[in-house]
């Protein structure tokens, strides 16, 4: 069976700035949006291949991340990033990502206040990347 374009189209819009400056507008709540689209997203392309199932970011923000702490939000970012990176490489795109740049960017970048900017930014290109090369071959 030849691949075939899948019936959904998933969204390859996903940007830093744009999710920051609506997310300002929105006190939040694109962000959210925005997350949420990542978790599902990652489940639509991947499950069937790694056989995994990425936890709703809505259910990690409201329940999980607050009762653990913040460390159910850590552990979380850290499975969805080396999901999404291996996902990229499953399909080989030529991307680097995986819980590496969280770490380095996203926390150790904290340092330098435009680390998480930088992860965020990687992430959503992956993202773009991986949903694209989806829409395109299912």
């Amino acid at each position: 069976m030849e691949n075939q374009a899948p019936v959904v189209q998933l969204k390859t819009n996903k940007g830093l700035l744009k999710t920051i400056l609506l997310s300002l507008i929105t006190f939040g709540i694109y962000g959210l949006v925005v997350m949420s689209a990542v978790s599902n997203d990652i489940n639509v392309v991947a499950s069937r291949y790694d056989g995994k199932k990425t936890m709703h970011f809505c259910l990690l923000f409201f329940l999980v991340a607050p009762f653990t702490l913040g460390i159910g939000a850590i552990v979380w970012i850290h499975r969805i990033s080396n999901r999404i990176g291996n996902e990229i490489k499953r399909r080989g795109i030529n991307y680097s990502f995986s819980a590496a740049d969280f770490w380095l960017w996203g926390v150790l970048g904290s340092f330098i206040i435009v680390g998480p900017f930088v992860y965020m930014h990687k992430l959503f290109k992956a993202v773009n990347l991986m949903n694209a090369d989806f829409n395109e071959k299912g």
